[in-house]
């Protein structure tokens, strides 16, 4: 018995690249940091917020790509001047990568207390029913 995947699966055709990117999802690893929430602010938009203390809005970028929304952070070490007793607080730098789905749309991005906000939405999606003509060969 073979095993079926979703580009493999005979009533399934042109999901490959649906297939590459839950593959590539499942291997990129879930780390905890930062924190983030998802919610859903009306029938068709959503607010993903993560918690980004002590970076600037110059540490941040937000880039969309292959229809992945990746959310990285990165800080300038400022510490060489300063004697740590003890550091807690880490520095470290995070990317954060969000599959949007087709009609998804980031919006606007807010930094506000320690936290950014990123404005999706998705746009409507007509049902559209085609009828393809028979031709005689």
């Amino acid at each position: 018995m073979s095993k079926l995947t979703l580009g493999s699966h005979p009533y399934l055709l042109g999901f490959e690249q649906l297939e590459r990117l839950l593959e590539r999802n499942a291997k990129s690893g879930n780390e905890g940091y930062p924190p983030f929430n998802i919610e859903q602010t009306s029938q068709n938009s959503y607010r993903i917020t993560l918690a980004v203390a002590g970076f600037s809005e110059a540490d941040l970028s937000i880039t969309i790509e292959e229809k992945q929304l990746v959310i990285r952070g990165r800080q300038s070490d400022d510490s060489e001047d300063r004697v740590f007793l003890h550091r807690g607080i880490a520095g470290r730098q995070f990317q954060r990568s969000f599959v949007l789905a087709e009609g998804v749309e980031v919006g606007e991005a807010i930094m506000e207390n320690g936290l950014l906000h990123v404005d999706l939405t998705r746009a409507e999606l007509e049902t559209v029913v085609q009828t393809i003509k028979i031709r005689k060969g």
